[in-house]
């Protein structure tokens, strides 16, 4: 049987999209980045986890962590406008779960939440690999975050309103830090692996009628 995460299989499927096409995958991931991934707590407005999602694939975040212990599992394309086929989504049953599988990849965990040790947006260190904690509309962050945190970070606010809704916080910590990456000297791009795989994803996720189009490379016709 043909292996089908080789070049020669991202090659055969290539020939069934556009050379346009093939070269924007390959700009988008050159852009890409899991130096950053982002996790999401139990929001309650699915339409959140959606618009979060939306700005990870808009800002070059290649991961999101998504824990849903106490609501619906459900992705809002209407508010994600197709992010969902862009982004890699992971479900976790529980936060502990979450937790332990970023941390076993190597990030920090680092909770948005006004703490009082919390760091600064524009202070926060680019250079650390993290994951980027994000809680519920009405509660925060569970107190296992909080807890198990590496670090706290929130956004400077100098209004009234202590809080911002999830949706935007997210955007404004996301686009801040992934700007200040990409002007750093940290080598934050996907490897050549995860360049390939992502090439044969998008790929198979465009061509109609991949099911048939990969049998036929698997038996060799």
């Amino acid at each position: 049987m043909k292996n089908t995460t080789d070049t020669d299989y991202l090659n055969y499927l290539e020939g069934f999209i556009s050379e346009g096409r093939a070269g924007r995958f390959r700009d988008v991931l050159s852009r890409r980045t899991r130096h950053f991934t982002v996790a999401v707590e139990d929001l309650f407005q699915l339409h959140n986890t959606s618009a979060v999602m939306r700005t990870c694939e808009v800002f070059g975040i290649q991961d999101l962590h998504v824990v849903e212990e106490k609501y619906g599992k459900t992705i809002d394309k209407e508010i994600a406008l197709g992010a969902e086929k862009w982004v890699d989504v992971h479900r976790y049953s529980s936060v502990t779960a979450c937790i332990a599988r970023l941390k076993e990849q190597g990030y920090k965990i680092i909770a948005t939440s006004p703490h009082e040790d919390s760091c600064m947006l524009e202070d926060f260190d680019v250079t650390q690999k993290s994951a980027l904690f994000f809680g519920t509309e009405r509660l925060g962050l569970s107190e296992e975050v909080l807890k198990q945190a590496d670090g706290f970070l929130k956004i400077p606010i100098v209004g009234f309103t202590e809080s911002l809704n999830i949706s935007s916080s997210a955007a404004i910590i996301i686009q801040n830090l992934t700007h200040r990456l990409r002007h750093s000297d940290v080598e934050w791009h996907l490897n050549e692996a995860e360049m390939l795989e992502k090439r044969i994803d998008w790929a198979e996720k465009t061509i109609k009628d991949i099911e048939f189009v990969k049998g036929r490379y698997v038996s060799g016709q």
